[in-house]
């Protein structure tokens, strides 16, 4: 028995008189650059940024495509590739293992989804990395199904957009997944060649070996404000060169201040940009009704005392 029990009158239990929380799990949620507690519909019409820092917060790629393309005509594509444990690698945990975890836990096959649809009425490819699965991590089924989604774009001559997000090339695949940066960057330089757009979206964070492989490599490249994007980590360079890095160094900003990325968008006005970039390219005219986007209009909603210490109280990365 412990001392409280001791302590407590007979017929009185500790749980007695709790109340049970009126909030809804889920229902607000804390931004990490500024710590606003953020009501979470009023966050996801603002696209998941953050409306008092306007911090960009990361989103699924299954999230993204779906409020990037055109409405109802989109279609996923290659959705037999799928990843393979040819190496029967073991770590702490076998490789299979971390394979189905990622699986279960995201809903999707491995740690890109690709997608064939319109842009403002353009017919294009697009490709998402979703790094909640491995950390984005590029090995043998992201790098075929890029490339054979690249491969599509230029046949048909598409323009292939691509968001990464990443932390390089999957470890567990060791020389199978250094190979796809050859096979990526090849047909991206097919692509060049003939002359059909290829546009990166950097997004935070794009690190290794997919940065240097495909995200690096656009015709154009675009990144969301305050993205990280380099091939070695900052704590990396520092500790190999002896020297203190400058403040904001890999910053999307700093990128865009040393001509290493071509322009930076805001994430509400990704469709709107991309869409003339695109028009440009092609040499097109979006219609008049689809040239610009409503902006959603929202009063935002703040959170009562109770609500916001709930959430304060939540562990780090719960939602």
């Amino acid at each position: 028995m412990s001392w409280i029990d001791k302590i407590l009158p007979s017929g009185v239990s500790k749980g007695e008189g709790k109340k049970r929380s009126s909030v809804p799990e889920g229902l607000w949620k804390k931004c990490v650059k500024c710590d606003a507690v953020l009501y979470r519909p009023d966050l996801e019409r603002n696209s998941d940024v953050c409306p008092k820092c306007d911090h960009h917060m990361r989103i699924g790629a299954r999230r993204r495509l779906d409020s990037f393309l055109d409405k109802g005509d989109r279609e996923e594509i290659f959705t037999d590739v799928v990843p393979v444990d040819r190496l029967k690698f073991k770590d702490k945990k076998r490789y299979r293992d971390r394979l189905a975890g990622a699986q279960k836990s995201t809903g999707e096959k491995d740690a890109l989804i690709a997608m064939q649809g319109t842009l403002k009425g353009m017919p294009v490819v697009v490709v998402a990395f979703e790094f909640n699965f491995h950390g984005g991590s590029m090995g043998y089924a992201v790098g075929e199904k890029f490339t054979r989604a690249a491969q599509l774009a230029l046949e048909n001559r598409m323009p292939l957009v691509c968001f990464a997000a990443s932390g390089g090339a999957r470890m567990q695949e060791a020389l199978i997944s250094l190979m796809q940066m050859a096979k990526t960057s090849a047909v991206l330089e097919r692509m060049k060649l003939a002359g059909v757009p290829y546009i990166s979206v950097m997004t935070d964070p794009i690190y290794g070996g997919v940065s240097a492989s495909l995200a690096l490599l656009g015709d154009i490249n675009v990144a969301e404000p305050d993205a990280r994007a380099g091939f070695a980590g900052p704590n990396i360079i520092e500790q190999t060169i002896r020297q203190k890095l400058p403040k904001g160094f890999q910053r999307s900003e700093f990128l865009l201040e040393h001509g290493a990325i071509d322009m930076i968008v805001h994430r509400t006005e990704m469709r709107d940009t991309l869409g003339r970039l695109l028009a440009k390219l092609g040499n097109v005219e979006i219609a008049p009704e689809l040239a610009a986007d409503p902006v959603p209009a929202f009063e935002l909603l703040e959170p009562e005392p109770e609500q916001e210490v709930q959430v304060e109280r939540k562990p780090e990365g719960d939602e």
